[in-house]
C-alpha cells in the first residue's frame, strides 16, 4: 500500500519554526512585530489540526512518520502562539499605559492653561539680568542659575 505524507507535514513545521524564531528575535523590537509570527503560528496550528483529522479518518493512507512530524509541528505552533500572544499583550499594555500618561499630561496642561503664547513654563525672572562689571564702566549681560528651595508641596485628591 502506498503511504503518503500528510498535507501539512512540511508547511506546519516550517510555519511553527519561523514563528518561534521571528517571535524570539522580534521581542527586542517592541511587541508590535509579534503580530506576524502570531498569525503564522495560528495558520500552522489550524493546518496541523486539519492534517491530524485527515490521519484519524484514514490512517492506512498516510505515513506514521508524517503524523509524528505534524504532531511535533502542532506542539511548536502552540508554544509559538503562547509566546507571541504574551508579547503582543505586553506591548498593548505598555501602549495603553504610556497613552494614559501622555493623555493625562496633555489634559493637565489644558486645564492649567500652560499652552498660552506669553506663558513659558520654565521662564524665570532672573534670566538675562544686567549687572555692572567691576573692571570697567560698561554693562554686561550675564545669565545666572539660581537654585530655589521648595517649602511645601500641594497634593490634590481625586
Amino acid at each position: 500500500m502506498n503511504q503518503n505524507k500528510l498535507p501539512a507535514d512540511p508547511l506546519s513545521l516550517i510555519l511553527g519554526i519561523l514563528a518561534l524564531v521571528i517571535g524570539i528575535a522580534g521581542c527586542c523590537c517592541y511587541g508590535i512585530t509579534a503580530i506576524i509570527p502570531l498569525i503564522m503560528a495560528i495558520i500552522g496550528l489550524v493546518s496541523a489540526n486539519k492534517s491530524l483529522r485527515e490521519f484519524g479518518e484514514n490512517p492506512e493512507a498516510y505515513n506514521a512518520q508524517s503524523r509524528s512530524n505534524v504532531n511535533t509541528a502542532k506542539i511548536i505552533n502552540i508554544i509559538a502562539i503562547v509566546l507571541n500572544g504574551l508579547v503582543v499583550l505586553f506591548a498593548l499594555a505598555a501602549l495603553a499605559f504610556y497613552g494614559t500618561l501622555v493623555s493625562s499630561a496633555v489634559l493637565d496642561g489644558i486645564q492649567n492653561g500652560n499652552f498660552e503664547e506669553d506663558d513659558y513654563y520654565y521662564e524665570s525672572e532672573y534670566d538675562d539680568t544686567i549687572i555692572e562689571s567691576e573692571s570697567s564702566d560698561t554693562w554686561e549681560d550675564d545669565t545666572y542659575i539660581i537654585e530655589e528651595e521648595i517649602d511645601s508641596v500641594e497634593v490634590e485628591d481625586f
